[in-house]
């Protein structure tokens, strides 16, 4: 039997499937499918798998399928399209994927966001609204209560990562450092080294290979969680691989005694656990709950709002801030936002702590709370009753404090970025020895960074003394500080109490030690923040971006209390002990929020965040005036790291407004044109022909003759298509391939909830086989095209256009004229800054027509 047969050597087409790399193909699959019939089968099926034949196809094929005999055929595989001052050649092969390992993807897709108003979805609807007449208990009543209910396990299994997280970090940190204070105690400072190098050296391996496992594990995951809920499809980010990968290797990483935190990946690790609880099946496990209740959610709208929840999940364990959570989620995090969902986020955070809140105080038998918090900025108090810890004129301090730190932040980020941009030409992604190996060297020059500065440090300080009015919080801390060759009963190591300790420790030293003026009073010199501080604040920088899951704000937290006490040390010290500057605590805490502001950008979230954590309602102003000078000071000579990179490894993301040269530029200078596009009756072999010689993901279908007036009907897209002909929804031969009868009414022969049931999983055109008598059958699209896309007139400004993608979660926007009439089609890629100024020069525009015939896809 004549069959035609594409290749199977394809990947799953679902947003969360693991990345495979591309296989070296034999001679005998050289070629984009392969044709299994006799010498009687059609040379139209055969054109279908060679753009090089192309000009052998009918009239009647081209016309269908879209393919234009009036204009050049150019590469549809090009690169995706650089941001500005981006190199091409960075490596970005772990954020695309191909459905055919013979047209390998070279940019990465978008989400869609709005519903499909086809014939089969309305009837669908009309169908529920029917049987629930009449009822109390609905569908919608119902689906509101599993969406209720989802958002709380989200916020249990959160809350229950971090505990485990917190907990396993905790163990593997007190018996390191409890061998190597032992062994530093006794003098023996070269096995002592030894022994931190070979727990670091273990600890990194152990997590450079989970991120070399799951190369998404690797960071924070903050940026990669911006650019989901932006509407950019990103294989593998949410999937509970990268989730397993991201909790055990961050475990030991922080263990590793590099400078890098927890707090970042419990975002991703949040969003993670929202997306796999929200969908109720699972790629990497293998099941699938097969419950009603989850269809209703596996949309990617749906997935979307879970993930923006997830993420404010994630803070609200790392900080026990759950008001912050939703927060940062809103201003950080979430691209589309409305009011259920912030009632949402804020349920999903507030389960969270009650987890952590349950989980952790359930050894005292529920008696007085614990600390709940996956970082702890200890207990913050006022020292003088009724008086708060700073006065009115030290704001100013504040503000340069704050501008110091956006400027510390800005010269943090400056040189991040050039690092990464070197680990992307020279460390690639794709060699994961290499990844590793720089994960092992970073981690050995910071166990000599920490060893050799705490070694260096000499002088051993007596241990301060209590006294009625120290609370029993700084009565703890004293016991935390580290020896390292002192009398361990009566005296400790200034740098070690800071180096060789967990940076829990450390941040809740430098914020709570009181602090005199004097030299004698002084728990940590200037000498030692100084000797603390550079080197720590630089090896931060050269971490992130290391192939390992790690987070920044432990190490921006931590330098820049370091560098606020330093600045309150020296005023006390010129003050002369006379009181009149705020306790050192104080500038350490705005100095970590102007250090971690600096770096992220972030205001409303921070300083929510920040008071949560220390529970002090006295510094709302000073961390409110701190934060935003932080801002501004950074943004005056960058991006905040998030962004950078993102637009480092060239991702589509748009900001919330459109760029200042799109105000005076109409579309059709943007739009991509001819589009490629189908009738509303067509033959199989025309769908498939279309389907296999593009990557197209939506296609216009239209009526009439002339290519100049075509009649925009609808849309339809790619997943819907290859759903048709998996299902073999055919209708009957035409009678003559020329001149196809369109009959007056077509019964839709698959229904709203068999496409649904295909989310995210749709099938694939290159696995299909078709017989001749099949590929001769009949599709008739008006049951399932989109009859009411989104629309926009050349003459419209590219602002508009803008507005209408980025607010409404756009994945296309038709182009037409006032008669309704094809004219191209905009993409997100097509309203990115970069190729922006690339149209207004010129340098995609052909010469005489001004058409530009490029790829659609997103």
């Amino acid at each position: 039997m004549q069959m035609l047969k594409a290749t199977a050597h394809t990947l799953p087409e679902e947003d969360d499937e693991a990345y495979e790399d591309m296989m070296e193909s034999d001679a005998r699959n050289s070629a984009p499918g392969r044709l299994a019939t006799s010498p009687m089968a059609s040379d139209s099926l055969l054109n279908g798998f060679d753009l090089e034949n192309e000009h052998l196809l009918t009239d009647a094929q081209r016309t269908q399928s879209g393919l234009g005999d009036k204009n050049p055929r150019v590469n549809f595989f090009r690169p995706a399209r650089s941001h500005s001052n981006t190199s091409t050649d960075m490596d970005q092969s772990i954020y695309t994927r191909s459905r055919s390992r013979k047209r390998p993807k070279s940019f990465v897709d978008s989400l869609d966001f709005e519903q499909d108003e086809s014939r089969i979805w309305r009837v669908h609807n009309a169908q529920r609204q029917a049987e629930d007449r009449g009822r109390w208990w609905t569908r919608g009543r119902t689906r509101a209560l599993a969406r209720w209910f989802l958002t709380f396990v989200v916020g249990m299994l959160t809350g229950l990562v971090a505990i485990a997280i917190t907990t396993s970090t905790h163990k593997i940190q007190e018996f390191k450092f409890k061998t190597i204070h032992a062994l530093a105690d006794d003098k023996d400072f070269f096995v002592a080294f030894l022994a931190l190098l070979s727990f670091n050296l273990l600890f990194a391996l152990i997590a450079a290979g989970c991120a070399a496992i799951e190369p998404l594990a690797a960071g924070s995951g903050i940026p990669e969680v911006k650019c989901y809920l932006n509407g950019i499809q990103l294989p593998r980010v949410v999937r509970v691989k990268t989730l397993l990968c991201k909790a055990f290797g961050v475990t030991f990483t922080v263990a590793s005694g590099l400078p890098a935190g927890k707090e970042g990946p419990m975002v991703h690790s949040g969003a993670v656990i929202a997306a796999g609880v929200s969908q109720g099946k699972s790629n990497t496990f293998g099941f699938d709950t097969s419950c009603a209740r989850f269809r209703d959610f596996r949309t990617d709208r749906e997935k979307r709002d879970f993930v923006a929840c997830g993420a404010a999940a994630g803070v609200a364990a790392a900080f026990g801030a759950p008001i912050g959570g939703v927060l940062f989620s809103l201003e950080e995090g979430a691209s589309f936002w409305s009011t259920k969902l912030t009632w949402r986020s804020f349920f999903c955070a507030m389960m969270t702590v009650l987890t952590l809140f349950i989980v952790r105080n359930a050894e005292n038998k529920f008696g007085k709370s614990e600390n709940t918090s996956m970082f702890s900025f200890g207990e913050f108090y006022a020292l003088e009753e009724n008086e708060s810890n700073y006065s009115v004129w030290e704001l100013m301090l504040f503000i340069m404090l704050g501008a110091m730190g956006g400027f510390w932040g800005a010269i943090f980020n400056h040189v991040n970025e050039h690092l990464t941009r070197w680990r992307m030409k020279n460390v690639p992604v794709s060699n994961a020895a290499r990844r590793v190996g720089e994960a092992v060297a970073v981690a050995t020059l910071m166990t000599c960074v920490a060893f050799g500065f705490s070694a260096a440090w000499t002088k051993c300080t007596t241990r301060p003394v209590s006294d009625e009015d120290w609370t029993q919080q700084e009565k703890d801390l004293v016991d935390e500080l580290v020896s390292f060759g002192c009398d361990k009963h009566t005296e400790y190591n200034e740098v070690a109490s800071l180096f060789l300790t967990d940076a829990d420790t450390a941040i809740k030293q430098l914020f709570h030690f009181q602090e005199s003026g004097s030299e004698a009073g002084n728990t940590f010199s200037s000498g030692a923040l100084i000797l603390f501080f550079i080197p720590y604040i630089m090896m931060g920088c050269i971490t992130y971006g290391v192939g390992v899951p790690s987070g920044l704000f432990v190490p921006s937290l931590l330098s820049g209390a370091a560098f606020g006490r330093l600045l309150g040390h020296v005023m006390h010290r010129v003050d002369d002990s006379s009181g009149t500057f705020a306790d050192s605590g104080t500038y350490a805490l705005i100095g970590a929020a102007a250090m971690l502001g600096g770096m992220a950008r972030m205001t409303i979230s921070l300083t929510v965040i920040l008071l949560e954590a220390t529970g002090d309602m006295q510094y709302v102003l000073p961390l409110m005036l701190t934060l935003m000078t932080a801002r501004w000071v950074g943004n005056m000579f960058n991006e905040g790291l998030y962004d950078i990179h993102i637009h480092m490894k060239q991702l589509p993301f748009l900001e919330e407004s459109a760029p200042s040269i799109a105000h005076d530029l109409d579309v059709e200078k943007v739009m991509a044109m001819p589009v490629k596009h189908l009738r509303e009756v067509v033959t199989v072999d025309t769908v498939v022909n279309l389907l296999l010689s593009c990557e197209h993901d939506i296609f216009p279908v239209v009526r009439g003759e002339d290519p100049d007036a075509l009649l925009t009907l609808g849309t339809i897209s790619r997943r819907i298509l290859a759903t048709l002909l998996d299902r073999r929804a055919f209708g009957p031969p035409p009678r003559s391939p020329e001149n196809i009868t369109m009959p007056v009414h077509s019964p839709a022969l698959i229904t709203w909830d068999m496409m649904a049931k295909m989310y995210p999983r749709y099938p694939n055109v290159d696995d299909m086989i078709f017989t001749p008598e099949e590929l001769n059958c009949t599709l008739d699209l008006r049951p399932y095209m989109n009859v009411a896309p989104y629309t926009v007139r050349p003459t419209a400004s590219v602002e508009r256009a803008y507005k209408m993608v980025r607010t409404m979660g756009l994945r296309h926007l038709v182009v037409v004229d006032e008669r309704n009439s094809l004219r191209g089609i905009l993409t997100r890629k097509d309203l990115l800054p970069s190729y922006i100024e690339e149209c207004i020069h010129g340098e995609h525009r052909n010469s005489g027509s001004g058409r530009n015939l490029r790829e659609t896809l997103i």
